[in-house]
């Protein structure tokens, strides 16, 4: 497969008045590092695309679709024309002859060139064939010489003709280790310089495409350190599929071996060890992508990963050998690695397409992807034998990319959902930590209540009896500051009431409640207080709607609510209450247009001591919280500044209420669409 290469020499003869010259070929270029070159040849290609084309002021070119093969026999020593009286066979573009017979070694190619007098330097181009040492000549007169010592069969023909006058023959003679011989493309006869041009023209997109994939892989992989373990791994395989696809685009064009011929043998190396690192590295991405849920493919991509290792420690021995084991090594990395890779791409796709059944859209994305390859692949091959072995396969190359471009976007996706579940996770973890908070702050205040509420409270009743006591003998001056003493004992001894309601909010008297009955009461209740702040009340509930709790308890903390959204009130305040049932849950819904809360704000309601209000302390809104946490029910807050508040209670219904355990108390801060 691999041969020692030696400095390879090519010779150009053109006649010129019975004189003939000899032209030594060659790539002298050596620079320092093989990338360096490899840009450098696509810069200086690239030059012929993108630059100005030249002006000649010659003949157009002529085309050669015809010609005749004579078949050169294993051990016959050819030599500088073909023998007399041979077979020749007619060939031509759309059918050439290229499959050697059996016993055969090479080709002679006898084409007809016509009058070159039109061009200034006439030149001959075939763009694809197929042999190893190639020799040109003209009545027996060698004009051009080049020989390969490395196993790349697809070459190229660029020739320099003389003067002629009238048509001529030209004698190619194609010698391989091959099973394959010939022309596969139309000659083509023109200026020497436009010649070389439009075959760089050509052959460029392939090393172009394949330099930038191999080079985005480069980044990617160098920017894989940023990424965590989990991700890396899927990302790093991702990263040698596409370097070994680019690898393998760029070293399948014959321009590399043409042009940088002392680096043949390094492109051949890279080419053998793409394919051993490719489908391990895609094996081990689809099972990350199928999530490693098909076990019989993970032991099989571990398996191949083994053999692909076993391949290249077999290619360093095959190597160190002067590749002394050709026979061996050949059948390891092209019938069985052959074989095992077509298993391996019948299995994906086997197991693509089970998992893109059950909806997963990567593996749909990925069956897709791997569909258009093979469809790519099989129309060339249908091309490539229906036109006789003359059609470049290039399509492949298009499946190619799309393959990568469905990788890439895979992977995208798994990026993406892991930042979503880590967003997710954080809200959670927020949420949690916010609720702790909340709960360690509560058990300090609920403490706090317990052992010190029966002892203020006691105090300050007799300290309130005394101050009216007192004003009763004072003047009126006095009076005035006595009932201002008195009011705020009062509102003290509210706080302590709410107090020792959180510090022991359990319900004394438990009784079916009909949510319609409270709601009917509550209206008498605060209505006024709602239209001595210019606003209005409106309730709507649900009839025989029942759930199990005390009626104080529930009025009071509907009362607390209610009370809020009146003192939010703006002009033509407004507070909506509808009772329903769903779910198996009675639903209470209150909406109002007060001055609303922002983010913040809502996340902290039930905090003790925290209120919008200028005098509130916020232990109504917490008193509200353990109520409803008392029976069993939720509660949810949404809101958004100037918009006014919605409020969702839940609590069960009164079938269902005996047999549910707590449910705790959310606050939610999500915004209010009103």
């Amino acid at each position: 497969m691999l041969s020692n290469f030696s400095r390879t020499q090519a010779t150009f003869s053109s006649g010129s008045h019975a004189k003939d010259h000899e032209v030594k070929m060659g790539c002298n270029m050596r620079p320092v590092r093989l990338i360096a070159a490899l840009w450098y040849a696509a810069a200086i290609a690239a030059l012929f695309i993108i630059g100005p084309k030249t002006s000649w002021a010659a003949a157009p070119e002529a085309k050669i679709d015809h010609w005749q093969v004579m078949w050169i026999h294993d051990g016959e020593q050819p030599g500088q024309a073909p023998p007399d009286g041979g077979d020749w066979i007619d060939a031509k573009a759309g059918t050439p002859l290229v499959d050697l017979p059996v016993g055969m070694q090479g080709a002679w190619i006898r084409l007809q060139v016509p009058p070159t007098t039109g061009w200034q330097r006439p030149g001959l181009l075939v763009g694809r064939l197929y042999g190893l040492n190639l020799s040109a000549f003209r009545d027996g007169q060698l004009l051009y010489a080049s020989e390969r010592d490395f196993e790349f069969h697809v070459n190229r023909l660029l020739l320099p003709l003389g003067s002629y006058e009238r048509e001529t023959n030209i004698d190619v003679r194609i010698l391989t280790t091959g099973t394959r011989a010939g022309f596969i493309a139309s000659a083509r006869v023109g200026e020497f310089s436009p010649l070389e041009e439009s075959y760089v023209r050509r052959e460029l997109p392939d090393l172009l495409l394949g330099g930038s994939i191999s080079f985005l892989a480069l980044i990617m992989l160098i920017c894989s350190s940023y990424l965590n373990r989990r991700q890396r791994s899927s990302w790093i395989s991702l990263c040698l599929v596409a370097l070994t696809l680019g690898t393998l685009i760029s070293v399948y064009s014959p321009m590399l071996y043409i042009y940088y011929k002392a680096y043949a043998n390094l492109f051949l190396s890279l080419f053998d060890l793409s394919m051993f690192v490719l489908f391990p590295a895609l094996s081990y991405y689809v099972d990350e992508v199928l999530g490693g849920r098909f076990r019989f493919f993970t032991r099989f991509r571990k398996w191949q990963a083994g053999f692909s290792a076993f391949c290249c420690l077999a290619f360093v021995v095959y190597k160190a050998t002067d590749e002394r084991y050709y026979d061996l090594y050949y059948i390891l990395t092209n019938p069985l690695l052959g074989s095992l890779i077509l298993v391996q791409l019948i299995i994906i796709a086997v197991l693509s397409v089970i998992h893109a059944l059950r909806k997963n859209i990567d593996a749909i994305i990925l069956s897709a992807c791997l569909f258009l390859l093979a469809l790519s692949g099989v129309t060339d091959l249908v091309l490539y034998y229906s036109s006789g072995k003359s059609y470049i396969l290039f399509l492949w190359k298009i499946g190619v990319v799309l393959l990568i471009i469905g990788l890439v976007v895979i992977l995208a996706r798994r990026i993406s959902a892991d930042y979503r579940m880590l967003l997710s996770y954080s809200k959670r973890l927020e949420l949690f930590n916010h609720r702790l908070e909340r709960t360690e702050k509560l058990k300090i205040i609920s403490d706090l209540a317990a052992s010190v509420a029966h002892e203020v409270r006691n105090p300050l009743q007799v300290t309130r009896g005394f101050l009216q006591l007192l004003a009763g003998r004072g003047d009126n001056e006095s009076k005035k500051h006595f009932n201002i003493a008195v009011s705020e004992l009062d509102r003290a001894s509210g706080i302590i009431t709410d107090f020792l309601t959180f510090a022991k909010p359990e319900l004394e008297t438990v009784s079916p409640l009909n949510l319609a009955d409270e709601l009917e009461q509550l209206e008498v209740i605060i209505a006024p207080h709602a239209a001595m702040h210019g606003g209005r009340l409106h309730i709507n509930a649900e009839p025989g709607l029942t759930v199990i709790g005390s009626s104080s308890k529930f009025k009071q903390a509907l009362i607390n609510l209610l009370k809020n959204s009146i003192e939010a009130f703006k002009e033509d305040g407004y507070i909506e209450i509808n009772a329903y049932e769903e779910d198996g849950e009675a639903i209470i819904w209150i909406k109002d247009n007060g001055e609303g809360m922002d983010e913040a704000q809502v996340a902290k309601l039930g905090v003790p001591y925290f209120s919008t209000k200028s005098k509130g302390t916020g232990l109504g809104t917490m008193v509200t919280f353990r109520i409803i946490e008392v029976m069993k029910g939720t509660i949810e807050f949404k809101s958004r500044k100037g918009q006014g508040t919605e409020v969702l209670i839940r609590l069960p219904v009164a079938g269902d209420a005996v047999s549910e355990e707590a449910v705790p108390v959310n606050v939610l801060p999500n915004n209010l669409d009103v």
